[in-house]
């Protein structure tokens, strides 16, 4: 067999049968994670496709373990590898503390314009839930990744650049806001017509991949009108001007009922929701968290900026057990550059023990081979853990919160997901 890589034509991605994918252990309790979800994986592969199919395996460094051998937390040369092969897949990374890198995570984002955060959430039957009904949540969130505060453009308190830039804004734009100006530190929020618009796109796109019915702009647009929403605008603008046959939007609504009256908007939307159409609609950040508990059966497909989708990501992970059955993507889809990831941090604590739980890389990789079109092996995946979780020997995280659950280690959890595979 020759591997080869994966490429991007005319906008598609070209997967071979044999392609190659590299990866980052990461830190902590990612080395000892991905030993097994490896195994998972390529087990995963075989029993998908026989010896039709594989994958080579291609380590590249990033974070602790490239420090101790280049002196770089993040080197140059695994950002080419990654822009060469373009899929790629990492356990948790630790932040450099002091100068340099703000987080290895976010500059990865930003040096490859993966602009597309993907956090898929559900429930799989029998995982320990803080909610009477966790069934009822099954969304993906857009999270963009690229622009709002995480950009990084910041400045410190006292330093000279501060101070210029407070009487700029004083002076020059006549702000006359800031409360402290001797003693505020600034940050600066760009927020994008094409950033904005990229990442709901490719929020549309999916809903109808995956014939989902509804799609919601989230924002914090009554208090930031011109950041937050702006993105709210300029998402509308996207399902009105080029998703118009696939949607109905709550501008489109709200039009119908200033124009016609009530019913007839009702009428409309209800005659949209028979035509199969995707009901597009927008909800301030504070009260979607309100609404991701009280009633998350009312969202599917998530878009929003980078800090609200940080926020939302994790609030809905922990309504169906928590970020370490919580899987992650990045994803630029014009250049096909993704990399898929742990969701959780590097737990140094428990690094070496044994005792983990491997589903956020696992549901991650689930995810990665949903991307390459291998949905056979993404299903078995799945599968496979729900069927684990569902035996109720589980790791000591789900097992604490178990009554009558038997818990056991990473190596036993693993085996028995590598075990259900053949079933």
């Amino acid at each position: 067999m020759t591997f080869q890589k994966i490429t991007m034509k005319d906008g598609e991605l070209v997967v071979p049968d044999f392609p190659i994918i590299p990866f980052i252990s990461g830190d902590g309790i990612g080395p000892e994670i991905w030993t097994q979800a490896q195994a998972i994986f390529n087990r995963a592969v075989e029993v998908a496709y026989g010896d039709s199919r594989a994958i080579q395996w291609q380590e590249v460094f990033a974070g602790e373990k490239a420090f101790q051998q280049t002196g770089e937390w993040l080197p140059e040369k695994t950002l080419a590898t990654i822009r060469e092969y373009l899929v790629a897949i990492k356990g948790p990374l630790t932040t450099p503390i002091g100068g340099g890198i703000r987080s290895l995570n976010v500059a990865l984002r930003q040096q490859l314009d993966l602009y597309a955060c993907v956090r898929p959430v559900r429930y799989f039957e029998g995982t320990p839930s803080p909610m009477k009904h966790p069934e009822r949540t099954n969304m993906v969130v857009f999270r963009e990744n690229t622009e709002d505060i995480y950009a990084g453009i910041e400045f410190v308190s006292g330093s000279q650049q501060v101070h210029e830039l407070i009487e700029f804004l004083q002076e020059n734009l006549q702000v006359t806001s800031i409360r402290f100006p001797q003693t505020s530190a600034i940050g600066v929020k760009p927020v994008s017509v094409e950033g904005t618009k990229r990442l709901v796109r490719s929020a549309f796109n999916y809903a109808i991949q995956q014939h989902r019915k509804t799609v919601t702009l989230v924002h914090k647009g009554n208090i930031m009108k011109f950041t937050e929403g702006g993105f709210k605008k300029w998402g509308y603008e996207v399902a009105n001007e080029e998703f118009a046959e696939q949607t109905f939007t709550w501008t489109t609504y709200e039009q119908i009922k200033t124009e016609k009256g009530e019913e007839a908007a009702n009428q409309a939307l209800v005659a949209a929701k028979e035509a199969g159409k995707i009901i597009v609609k927008d909800c301030i950040a504070d009260i979607f968290l309100e609404e991701l508990i009280a009633r998350p059966e009312d969202h599917e497909i998530v878009a929003t900026l980078n800090l609200n989708g940080d926020y939302i990501s994790d609030a809905l992970a922990a309504t169906v057990g928590g970020v370490g059955i919580s899987p992650g993507a990045n994803i630029n889809y014009q250049t096909g550059h993704a990399i898929f990831e742990a969701t959780h941090g590097t737990a140094p604590k428990f690094a070496g023990k044994n005792m983990v739980n491997p589903c956020s890389v696992l549901l991650s990789g689930a995810l990665l081979f949903r991307y390459l079109g291998w949905a056979e092996v993404a299903d078995a995946i799945e599968a496979a853990i729900e069927a684990a979780i569902a035996s109720q020997k589980v790791t000591f995280d789900f097992a604490r919160l178990l009554p009558g659950a038997t818990e056991v280690s990473l190596s036993e959890f693993s085996q028995q997901i590598f075990d259900g595979l053949a079933k």
